[in-house]
């Protein structure tokens, strides 16, 4: 059994000097955890917090990468290689903002894994449902299409899908640990056929994690761990959601 993943996603947060005081509380807080911790950083800090985390048990994680697997003209696009220079281990891809903002759907996400792969990088597959494909009962089916993006795709060793429910995002609603249960046990079962038997397979929870119910949520079967939005700007916060992860 894996231990649990807890990646902390940072969004469009950070300046160089509070960056700095966040890692080194992270540093110190996290050094005997028994989790496998990384926080997704913005590409502009990047190089810093490679720097900060140096030494340290904190992998680094991009929020994405460039569909663009080589060198070219793509000016303000960033490669999975440049991230795999600066020390990143694991790259989001597919987060809800990206598939809102920035219409990404399954064609350009194919690209952008194939590309994160090819650098020899872990990709973190983000999926979920809105509110009203909830309500409509068509969060299974929604999934399910979000991962037919990994159909055929040699993986490696590891397959690892982060789940939030785009209801959830930011708006301190949380899935129920029945519904967590739920998805989280049907993920896995759609997945095993998709990427194979000899890939270990890991479904994160993502979607308002906090201190206060990261032990109830990583307590629940099939959950290998969290993607934590807000709570991981704050270092005591991430640092008990980490340790419940133990």
């Amino acid at each position: 059994m894996s231990r649990k993943l807890i990646i902390g996603n940072w969004k469009m947060h950070g300046r160089l000097a509070r960056n700095a005081e966040l890692i080194d509380a992270l540093r110190a807080g996290l050094a005997a955890c028994e989790a496998e911790v990384g926080v997704a950083v913005p590409t502009a800090y990047l190089s810093q917090a490679s720097h900060a985390l140096a030494g340290s048990t904190i992998a680094l994680s991009a929020q994405d990468a460039s569909r663009f697997a080589d060198d070219g003209a793509y000016t303000g696009e960033t490669s999975a290689n440049m991230l795999a220079d600066l020390g990143v281990s694991y790259v989001l891809l597919g987060h809800s903002e990206r598939r809102q903002y920035f219409q990404e759907d399954n064609a350009v996400l194919r690209e952008k894994i194939e590309a994160v792969l090819k650098a020899g990088l872990k990709p973190v597959l983000c999926i979920g449902e809105t509110l009203a494909e909830r309500e409509a009962g068509e969060h299974l089916s929604v999934t399910e299409g979000q991962l037919e993006v990994l159909k055929a795709l040699t993986l490696g060793d590891e397959c690892i899908v982060a789940y939030e429910p785009v209801w959830a995002i930011g708006t301190g609603k949380v899935a129920s640990i029945e519904q967590v249960a739920q998805m989280h046990a049907h993920l896995k079962q759609k997945l095993l056929p998709i990427v194979g038997c000899s890939v270990n397979i890991r479904v994160l929870y993502g979607g308002s994690v906090k201190s206060d119910n990261a032990v109830a949520i990583l307590a629940t079967p099939n959950v290998d761990g969290a993607l934590v939005g807000g709570a991981s700007l704050d270092a005591e916060s991430f640092k008990k959601i980490c340790q419940a992860a133990g």
